[in-house]
Protein backbone atom coordinates (compact mmCIF):
# COMPACT_ATOMS: atom_id res chain seq x y z
CA UNK A 1 0.00 0.00 0.00
CA UNK A 2 1.47 3.33 -0.78
CA UNK A 3 2.51 5.95 2.28
CA UNK A 4 0.01 8.00 0.47
CA UNK A 5 -2.66 6.20 1.07
CA UNK A 6 -1.90 5.94 4.60
CA UNK A 7 -1.99 9.83 5.46
CA UNK A 8 -4.96 11.08 6.54
CA UNK A 9 -6.85 13.94 4.38
CA UNK A 10 -6.76 17.22 6.21
CA UNK A 11 -9.44 18.95 7.67
CA UNK A 12 -10.80 21.74 5.12
CA UNK A 13 -9.16 25.51 6.19
CA UNK A 14 -10.92 28.64 5.28
CA UNK A 15 -9.36 28.69 2.10
CA UNK A 16 -9.71 25.19 0.88
CA UNK A 17 -13.85 25.41 2.32
CA UNK A 18 -16.68 24.84 -0.53
CA UNK A 19 -18.74 27.12 0.86
CA UNK A 20 -17.01 30.81 2.12
CA UNK A 21 -16.11 31.25 5.77
CA UNK A 22 -17.58 34.07 7.73
CA UNK A 23 -15.30 36.70 8.42
CA UNK A 24 -14.29 36.79 11.78
CA UNK A 25 -15.63 40.16 13.23
CA UNK A 26 -14.58 42.29 15.14
CA UNK A 27 -10.50 42.15 13.99
CA UNK A 28 -7.44 43.09 15.62
CA UNK A 29 -5.40 45.51 12.97
CA UNK A 30 -1.81 44.98 13.93
CA UNK A 31 0.02 47.99 15.89
CA UNK A 32 0.76 50.69 13.53
CA UNK A 33 4.51 52.23 13.03
CA UNK A 34 5.26 55.32 11.75
CA UNK A 35 5.82 55.79 8.50
CA UNK A 36 9.51 57.15 7.97
CA UNK A 37 9.74 60.97 7.53
CA UNK A 38 10.83 63.00 4.43
CA UNK A 39 9.00 61.12 1.18
CA UNK A 40 6.69 63.33 -1.46
CA UNK A 41 3.06 63.53 -0.12
CA UNK A 42 2.04 60.84 -3.24
CA UNK A 43 4.69 58.35 -1.52
CA UNK A 44 2.58 58.36 1.45
CA UNK A 45 -1.07 58.58 -0.53
CA UNK A 46 0.29 55.34 -2.79
CA UNK A 47 1.63 53.40 0.42
CA UNK A 48 -1.85 53.91 2.57
CA UNK A 49 -3.75 53.20 -0.68
CA UNK A 50 -1.26 49.83 -1.29
CA UNK A 51 -2.01 48.78 2.13
CA UNK A 52 -5.97 49.26 2.06
CA UNK A 53 -6.22 47.40 -1.33
CA UNK A 54 -3.89 44.41 0.57
CA UNK A 55 -6.99 44.59 3.70
CA UNK A 56 -9.58 44.53 1.47
CA UNK A 57 -8.42 41.95 -0.72
CA UNK A 58 -7.75 39.53 1.99
CA UNK A 59 -11.06 40.20 3.21
CA UNK A 60 -12.80 39.49 -0.36
CA UNK A 61 -10.93 36.20 -0.49
CA UNK A 62 -11.94 35.24 3.13
CA UNK A 63 -15.75 35.66 1.98
CA UNK A 64 -15.60 33.94 -1.19
CA UNK A 65 -15.31 35.95 -3.51
CA UNK A 66 -12.13 34.80 -5.26
CA UNK A 67 -11.91 35.78 -9.27
CA UNK A 68 -11.63 40.00 -9.96
CA UNK A 69 -14.45 39.57 -12.25
CA UNK A 70 -16.69 38.89 -8.98
CA UNK A 71 -15.08 41.73 -7.12
CA UNK A 72 -17.46 44.66 -8.29
CA UNK A 73 -16.73 47.84 -6.84
CA UNK A 74 -20.42 47.60 -5.11
CA UNK A 75 -18.87 44.18 -3.27
CA UNK A 76 -15.62 45.64 -2.81
CA UNK A 77 -17.32 49.13 -0.94
CA UNK A 78 -19.61 46.53 1.19
CA UNK A 79 -16.97 44.36 2.62
CA UNK A 80 -14.78 47.35 3.45
CA UNK A 81 -17.69 48.54 5.09
CA UNK A 82 -18.01 45.43 6.72
CA UNK A 83 -14.29 45.28 7.91
CA UNK A 84 -14.87 49.08 9.32
CA UNK A 85 -12.56 51.20 6.74
CA UNK A 86 -13.69 53.95 4.54
CA UNK A 87 -14.98 53.47 1.25
CA UNK A 88 -12.51 53.18 -1.20
CA UNK A 89 -12.01 55.22 -4.60
CA UNK A 90 -12.76 53.47 -7.82
CA UNK A 91 -8.73 53.73 -8.22
CA UNK A 92 -8.78 51.73 -5.08
CA UNK A 93 -11.25 49.25 -6.17
CA UNK A 94 -9.40 48.87 -9.50
CA UNK A 95 -5.95 47.74 -7.16
CA UNK A 96 -8.16 45.44 -5.71
CA UNK A 97 -8.90 43.50 -8.54
CA UNK A 98 -5.51 43.30 -9.85
CA UNK A 99 -4.13 42.08 -6.45
CA UNK A 100 -6.43 39.72 -6.45
CA UNK A 101 -5.59 38.69 -10.53
CA UNK A 102 -1.70 38.16 -9.66
CA UNK A 103 -2.21 36.98 -6.21
CA UNK A 104 -2.02 33.14 -8.42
Amino acid sequence: MPAAALKPKPLPTQSTARRSVPLDSPYEPLAKRPLPAGRPREWYVTHNRRLKAMRLAIALLDSGVHMPGQARDETIRSTARLIGVHPPSATTCHMVRALMRYSR
